[in-house]
Parts: structure tokens; C-alpha cells; sequence
């Protein structure tokens, strides 16, 4: 019960975080660690849980979608989903064992990316003039990391897109949507397929961040955003140095 409670409350957590400012995975994955669930089924089974947070909200940026021309649009979604199933088999094939001394490693690189999601964008815009647009090489490489590991994706996607010259930050927001669906849709077919989910505890938290997600919007005017983003900033090295301790005993 105690494991199904944190479950619930972390899911829920994660949704409102999500809606306000992003970050959920923080609370997800390590909250299925800590529920018994092996590292790399937990990872699947966070990425899978986020998947109706990216279609909801991808939902809300259909008219810039359309903006952005079906050509356009083809051709990210399909370099999105050959990086997002690549990372996903990586994932799929790792051993427990080998993912746990990574996930240190990876939640850092996660918070640090959400921490300085802005400096990274700004030095981004910087060199935008020297990133060919539409890179496929840049969407291939962001996506396998997504497939394989889904933590501060959004903003990975956003510093990408702004080396490649673009302004409009609403489509930006549709795109980076769009591509971590996709991501998390075929991720889910490959997951589900090598019976890396965890069905029992999903769809229970499928439900808590769904609720989550609908209660954050009120939420996120009545709350000063830039605390919200320093309690998930803490919350990411806080379960960085949780995951390293773990390894050292």
C-alpha cells in the first residue's frame, strides 16, 4: 500500500509539474525505482506515462502544426521515430546492472539541462547561423537520447530548434510536443513488445498524472513559476546523489 501510494502521489506530482513547467520525470522513474520496479523497466515505464501528457498537449499547437507544412512535418516525424526506436532497443537490450550505473549520470545531465534550460537556448540562438535547418543529424541524436532516456528532453528539443533560426517559440512548443509523442509512441511498441512494462503500475499512474495535469493549469497561475522550477531543479540532483549513493553501498 505504501508503494502504491507513493505511486499515485508521484504521478500526480508529475502531472501538475508537467502543465507548470516540466519535469515530471523527475518524480516518475524514481518513484518506481524506489516501488521495487528494475531500473530498466521503470524507465519504460516512465517514458510510456508520459505519453498522454505529449499528445494532450500537442493538441494545443495544431494550427502552428499545419503552419509548419506536412513535408516539414514528415520529415521530423520520421527521423524522430528512427532516434526514438534506436534509443529504445539500446534501452531494451541494457542490462539492469549497467543502466543503474548510468542513471546518476543521466538524472545530472537531465537536471542541469532543465536548470539551464534558458543559457542553453541563448547560447544556442548564438550559433544558429552555423546549424543547416532541419538538421536530421540534430533531431536523430536528441531523439535516440529520448528513446533511451526521457529526462529534459523538452528542453533539449527547444535549444535544437533554436540553433535552427526559429523564433516562433508556440511552434517550437508544437514540434518539440509532437516529436516526444512520437518518441514515446514507438518507444512504447518496442517497450511493450520486450515486456518492459509495468502494466499494473502504469496505467494506475496514467490516471494519477492525468488528474494532475488537468489541476496543474489553475495551479499554474496561483504559483510563482520560477519556485517551481527550483523545487524540480532540487529534486533532480537530490535523486542524482540518491541514485550514486546507491551504487557506493
Amino acid at each position: 500500500m505504501i508503494d502504491i501510494l507513493i505511486l499515485i502521489i508521484a504521478a500526480f506530482a508529475a502531472g501538475v509539474l508537467n502543465t507548470i513547467a516540466g519535469g515530471g520525470t523527475f518524480l516518475t522513474f524514481p518513484a518506481l525505482v524506489f516501488a521495487g520496479v528494475p531500473p530498466v523497466m521503470a524507465n519504460a515505464t516512465a517514458t510510456f506515462v508520459a505519453l498522454p501528457g505529449y499528445l494532450a498537449g500537442t493538441a494545443g499547437f495544431k494550427g502552428e502544426l499545419r503552419a509548419y507544412g506536412r513535408p516539414s512535418l514528415m520529415r521530423l516525424t520520421l527521423v524522430a521515430a528512427l532516434g526514438g526506436a534506436v534509443g529504445a532497443l539500446l534501452l531494451s537490450v541494457s542490462s539492469n546492472e549497467a543502466f543503474s550505473l548510468l542513471i546518476p549520470f543521466l538524472l545530472l545531465a537531465a537536471t542541469l539541462i532543465f536548470t539551464f534550460g534558458d543559457p542553453i537556448r541563448n547560447w544556442a540562438a548564438k550559433r544558429s547561423r552555423d546549424v543547416t535547418p532541419e538538421g536530421a543529424i540534430g533531431i536523430f541524436i536528441v531523439s535516440l537520447y529520448g528513446g533511451y532516456f526521457n529526462g529534459g528532453l523538452g528542453i533539449v528539443f527547444l535549444a535544437l530548434f533554436t540553433m535552427w533560426g526559429m523564433k516562433d517559440i508556440h511552434l517550437m512548443n508544437g514540434l518539440k510536443l509532437w516529436a516526444s509523442a512520437i518518441i514515446a509512441i514507438v518507444s512504447f511498441f518496442i517497450f511493450a513488445g520486450g515486456g518492459l512494462l509495468d502494466w499494473g503500475k502504469a496505467l494506475m499512474m496514467l490516471v494519477a498524472i492525468t488528474v494532475g495535469g488537468y489541476l496543474g493549469a489553475p495551479l499554474s497561475r496561483a504559483l510563482p513559476i520560477h519556485r517551481v522550477k527550483q523545487f524540480i531543479s532540487l529534486t533532480g540532483f537530490v535523486m542524482a546523489a540518491v541514485f550514486a549513493f546507491r551504487l557506493m553501498i
